[in-house]
């Protein structure tokens, strides 16, 4: 039993903000400083979405997305079985704002790469990125 009013508990949630550079970023980070990859900022704040890497002399902007938030159709990670009437229109207002902010970004001369967080680990992840960057 939750012991906060349901306006106290969304006001207190609503504060709650990314801590930003979660392990996945890192990896991505530390793999591009590997391979000498320069020239890219992480979360810049005046992009649309909040990038977690952008490239700003090749309009370039990479988000590494976690499965279950962004709705991965390999993972396809279960919903949890309680309060479903929350978390289906949370998922898939994650995935909405996904297309919109890329449509966005699109709009303003951006490239946009997505990697899921799967992918991270995995080498064609980082390739996918690199022959972005060198094309």
């Amino acid at each position: 039993m939750d012991i906060l009013t349901k306006q106290e508990r969304s006001r207190q949630m609503s504060s709650v903000r990314s801590k930003r550079n979660r392990s996945t970023e890192w990896k991505v980070r530390s793999a591009l400083m590997r391979e000498g990859v320069r020239g890219w900022k992480m979360n810049v704040r005046s992009i649309a979405g909040t990038p977690d890497f952008v490239f700003p002399d090749l309009n370039l902007a990479v988000f590494i997305d976690g499965c279950f938030w962004h709705g991965c159709p390999k993972c396809a990670r279960p919903l949890p079985k309680s309060r479903r009437k929350y978390w289906v229109p949370k998922l898939r207002s994650n995935i909405a704002r996904r297309r919109r902010v890329n449509r966005q970004l699109h709009h303003h001369g951006f490239k946009v790469i997505r990697i899921w967080e799967h992918e991270v680990s995995s080498p064609q992840a980082l390739s996918k990125l690199l022959a972005c960057l060198h094309a």
